[in-house]
């Protein structure tokens, strides 16, 4: 019977692959324009392209649950619902992370590395949606600063990348940097998958022995205002440094109880 469900979660992993690549091209070629000419105002075209990509991903995400390829549960989650202004900031142990995340937070704004803008499957949603590029660091913490004071929830990976299983988190100071340039409190939340898939190096192909279970928890907000009093490299260095503190305890936590 394992080996059978393991047979059925490939082509169904390949199913739920396919079918996101396809919906990402009907919707930056189907869709998203007619936003266009609903909206003339290209801020709001733009966060209503955001929240119809948030649809599309809820559904995604109940796609996989339904042919047995993930399954998601959450603690506190109903606080990123009532989330504005803030920046998200979330361990990433899985290729699906973000996916999952916007499912979840309805008005999310997220920077993008630069890859994604040249792949045909994505690049359409992300000119639409104007989620951001990293590509631009000059203009980076200006265009995060003026979305998250129209309300917009920027979510960023501090570590910039997956992290592989058993490695240590090792956070990259762009967040706190933002964070203490604009003002803007993080929002925690922690992600552990289990069994580790999907993960840095891991194809999507590689399917686990068992269906991949992903627990987001949502975390008390950090304040990040008694950072504000130092210097600002210091004070970066610092932030950076104490929030990944705080996610390592919480992973360790996580790890002792189960």
């Amino acid at each position: 019977m394992a080996q059978i469900s393991k047979v059925w979660r490939f082509f169904a992993t390949a199913f739920c692959f396919a079918v996101f690549g396809i919906c990402g091209i009907l919707m930056a070629l189907l869709w998203l324009p007619l936003y266009r000419i609903k909206y003339r105002d290209d801020e709001t075209r733009k966060k209503a392209c955001r929240y119809a990509v948030h649809l599309t991903f809820k559904y995604f995400i109940w796609l996989m649950y339904c042919v047995g390829v993930t399954k998601v549960t959450t603690n506190n989650i109903e606080e990123l619902s009532k989330l504005k202004g803030k920046i998200v900031i979330a361990n990433h142990p899985s290729l699906i992370d973000v996916v999952v995340l916007i499912s979840l937070i309805p008005n999310a704004n997220c920077v993008v590395k630069q890859s994604l803008w040249k792949n045909i499957f994505t690049r359409g949603i992300l000119r639409n949606t104007g989620y951001l590029n990293n590509a631009e660091p000059q203009d980076l913490i200006t265009d995060c600063g003026d979305s998250l004071r129209q309300g917009s929830n920027l979510i960023i990976f501090p570590e910039g990348t997956r992290t592989k299983p058993g490695s240590p988190l090792s956070f990259q100071r762009g967040a706190a940097n933002l964070a203490l340039r604009t003002g803007a409190n993080f929002q925690r939340v922690l992600i552990q998958v289990s069994p580790p898939a999907l993960t840095k190096g891991w194809p999507w192909y590689r399917i686990p022995p068992k269906q991949i279970h992903l627990h987001l928890s949502v975390l008390e907000e950090f304040d990040v205002s008694p950072y504000l009093q130092e210097n600002i490299s210091l004070s970066v260095r610092k932030l950076t440094r104490d929030i990944q503190k705080e996610f390592t305890n919480d992973l360790a936590r996580f790890d002792s109880a189960h």
